[in-house]
Order: C-alpha cells, then sequence, then structure tokens
C-alpha cells in the first residue's frame, strides 16, 4: 500500500510538473501586450436562452428539463442578426475586441459543429454565427475572443452528478468526463481551425465542481485536465490566449486574468475573493443591464457617466473592461445598448489617449477619481464632480513640463515641489471625467 501511495504521489507531482511547464511563445506575449494596450471590448451573451427573455441561466433557474430545453432550438431564427452591424458598433464604441458567447452553460453551439445536434445548423436559421462574426471581425480588424463553457446541463457524459448546477435537467445517465474532454477538445479544434486567427478562448464553469466562492477549500471536484485542454489550444494557436473565470489564482497555462463584476481588488459580488495577478494582463467583465442574456424583467440601464467612469477605473488599476450586452433573440440589439456604445465611442474619440495603452496609476483610486498613465504622460481623471484643488504626495517623476486639459489643451495652473503636486483648476465638473494631462520628464 505504502509503495502504491508513493507511486501515486510520484504522478502526481509529474502531472502538476507538466501542467505548470508552459512558456508562452513569442506570439503569445505579443497577444499578450496587444491585450493589455486595447483596454475595451464587447461581451457577447446570445443564443436560444434568449428566447424566454429571462437571461442565460433560465435553463437551471427555470428547472427545465433536457428534452423541453431542446425544442427551443426549433423557435432561434435571428432574421435580424448583421454582423457588419455588430461589429461596426463595437468598432465605432472605441472597443479593440469581441468575445462570443459559441457555447454557454445549455450546451447550445453557435457554429456548424459536427459533435453536438444541438447546433445553429439545426435551427430555422441555419447559418453559422461564428463563422460571420469572425469573418467581418477580421474584415474590420477587431480581434475576436471565443467564450466557451466548460460545464453543460445538457449532455450525459459532463460529470452532472457532482455539479452545483443543472441538477433539475431530468438526465439519468452518468457522467464520463473522458468521454466528455474528448468532446471538448473535438469542438476546440473545430474552433481553432475553421475560423482564423483567435485571440482568446474564455472558459467558464469551473466553479460548477467547487464550493461556493468564498469557501475555505475551493479544490475542484474533477481533474478537468487543464494540461492536455490548454496544451491543445497553445499547439493549435499558439498566441492564442487562455483565461478562464474560476474566481480563483490564475492556473498554469492561462495567460490572462478575469474578474466577474468587480474590478481588481474589489469584491463587491461575492465572487472575487483572488487577488490580481502581477503577471498576467487583467481584465473586468460587466453589464450595462443587470443581466447578461436577454432579459424582459430587466429595465435598468447604467448611464453614460457610470460607465465612462468604470472604465477610467478599470483602466486606472491596469485591466480592460469587457462590457457586456445581452441582443434580442431576433439579433437586434437594444436602442438602449446601442446608445450607451455610442455615447462611450464619442467619449473615446477625445480621451482615448488617457485609456488605450497606458497602465495603472502610481496610487489607487480614490474619492476625487483616479489616474493612468504612459511613458510621458500622467492623467489625472476627476470624476467627483466637485474637485478643483487638489494635492498629490510622492509623485513618482523629476519633472513636470506642462499641465493642461485633455479635451483642448487649456492650461491648468499647477506647482511642483519635493514631488508634491498642488493643482488649482477651474472645471466643468457637469462631464462625467475631467482629464488633466502632465508631461513628464
Amino acid at each position: 500500500m505504502k509503495k502504491l501511495t508513493l507511486i501515486c504521489l510520484v504522478l502526481l507531482i509529474a502531472l502538476q510538473l507538466k501542467a505548470q511547464d508552459y512558456t508562452p511563445a513569442a506570439s503569445n506575449l505579443k497577444q499578450r501586450a496587444w491585450f493589455n494596450d486595447a483596454r475595451f471590448g464587447l461581451f457577447i451573451h446570445w443564443g436560444p436562452f434568449s428566447i424566454p427573455g429571462s437571461g442565460e441561466w433560465v435553463m437551471n433557474e427555470r428547472k427545465l428539463t433536457v428534452h423541453n430545453y431542446t425544442n427551443l432550438k426549433d423557435f432561434f431564427n435571428p432574421v435580424e442578426f448583421n454582423a457588419e452591424q455588430w461589429v461596426s458598433m463595437a468598432k465605432n464604441a472605441g472597443m479593440k475586441y469581441i468575445t462570443l458567447i459559441t457555447r454557454h452553460h445549455d450546451g447550445f453551439s453557435m457554429w456548424d459543429t459536427k459533435y453536438s445536434d444541438f447546433n445553429i445548423m439545426n435551427t430555422p436559421y441555419k447559418k453559422d454565427i461564428v463563422k460571420m462574426m469572425a469573418d467581418e471581425c477580421h474584415k474590420q480588424g477587431i480581434k475576436l475572443y471565443l467564450y466557451y463553457s466548460l460545464l453543460d446541463w445538457r449532455r450525459e457524459d459532463y460529470p452532472h452528478e457532482t455539479g452545483r448546477t443543472g441538477q433539475n435537467s431530468g438526465r439519468t445517465g452518468k457522467g464520463d468526463y473522458a468521454s466528455y474532454l474528448q468532446f471538448m477538445k473535438n469542438q476546440l479544434t473545430e474552433l481553432l481551425t475553421n475560423y482564423g486567427e483567435i485571440g482568446g478562448v474564455w472558459f467558464d464553469g469551473h466553479w460548477d465542481q467547487t464550493e461556493p466562492e468564498g469557501s475555505k477549500d475551493r479544490t475542484s471536484r474533477i481533474d478537468w485536465k487543464y494540461n492536455e485542454i490548454y496544451g491543445l489550444i497553445h499547439k493549435l494557436q499558439p498566441q492564442c490566449m487562455i483565461g478562464n473565470n474560476h474566481h480563483l489564482t490564475p492556473f498554469a497555462g492561462e495567460d490572462f486574468q478575469m474578474f466577474e463584476r468587480d474590478l481588481p481588488g474589489e469584491n463587491k459580488s461575492g465572487l472575487s475573493f483572488q487577488k490580481a495577478s502581477d503577471k498576467l494582463p487583467l481584465e473586468t467583465c460587466e453589464t450595462i443591464s443587470n443581466s447578461w442574456g436577454y432579459n424582459l424583467s430587466d429595465t435598468y440601464y447604467k448611464s453614460n457617466k457610470e460607465l465612462v467612469q468604470m472604465l477610467v477605473k478599470a483602466a486606472s488599476l491596469g485591466s480592460n473592461l469587457l462590457l457586456n450586452i445581452g441582443p434580442m433573440p431576433s439579433g437586434k440589439i437594444q436602442p438602449e445598448f446601442q446608445d450607451r456604445l455610442a455615447g462611450l465611442g464619442d467619449w473615446l474619440k477625445i480621451y482615448g489617449e488617457s485609456i488605450y495603452g497606458t497602465k495603472a496609476g502610481f496610487i489607487k483610486p480614490q474619492a476625487w477619481g483616479s489616474i493612468t498613465q504612459s511613458d510621458s504622460k500622467i492623467y489625472i481623471h476627476l470624476v467627483d464632480g466637485k474637485t478643483t484643488m487638489l494635492d498629490l504626495d510622492n509623485v513618482p517623476v523629476k519633472k513636470i513640463k506642462k499641465a493642461y486639459l485633455l479635451k483642448d489643451k487649456s492650461p491648468i495652473n499647477y506647482s511642483f515641489k519635493k514631488s508634491i503636486l498642488s493643482i488649482n483648476a477651474t472645471l466643468n465638473n457637469a462631464e462625467p471625467d475631467q482629464v488633466i494631462v502632465l508631461e513628464i520628464g
């Protein structure tokens, strides 16, 4: 028995070393750098789950069986979907990439897959959504990232017996992870072979096999074999970034870290107990409304001011903002979403240099606002609507050449002595963000 235990321990250590033996390709590091500069992307939650108008978790929350839920594919006919308009909308909003749901927890595949009948080609629409979006993103110079669920509320071979969700779908069989793993590998191979260059894969669902967020022990009940999944992705497309929304410290083989409904270092959602990585690019995903997928009862939409300030605060913490929309089942995007995105685009046309390609400020966000910076400039974002005088200690520069408002280059009165900066400015505080530029030497 002792000998067997020793052998198992050696094998476990070997597997861990193999998983940790990930050296990113030069193209991957280049993609990480691009991603870190991009700062702003569009998240799209859309599929048959949009039809009931109750969000993307409707199958789980209404305890719908596999048999009944599968009928939704016969109703999914998004005749108003227009990839060119969707991508143009994101581009005009100042977004640099799109993260598209390819397969959510309900198991529906938005592309022409050979490995599941529950897919877009078996709907009245019969057109490959992923292909149309990929082609249009490549045409318009927008990077495409693909969301892919690790859990499945429909498949028998998913280890549903130990899952936290999907327990009312009527499955009676026994999970078989070896079979399910091969299924995922097959689908990921399709996605990374048939749709051109992919910026990254955005995994979700790991938490289905752990205790709830905040628990002392969040060890997974199954071995997901990420070394195999991640290894396959990096083999097929070495530049392709991998992120996993497990709400934990990044695992070996991952290329960026995401936070759900939280900025790095915050935990307002109760999902983000993990620390922000100081080695990987960061991303916060948030919604414009209160829902991810289309929800008829959700009538709240964040204001342009709230969204601008969210983007600014994310950038000041060194994080991207992945802002979500949940289109209607028809493929139409609600006017409220379109208006918010257009407003952000107008703001970024003026203030984009204070967001794109910047790094986290030398101090954390404060009540008055926050700071982003580049190698030659510091951007002070005043967002509280009342600050006109500001004193900052320990400013880490030797010289400030000049200070001015970013919007019109009008000069700002300031003094800088012994690393203490004092600013005295009369500002139009009706704007969501007053940006002062310090040119530094």
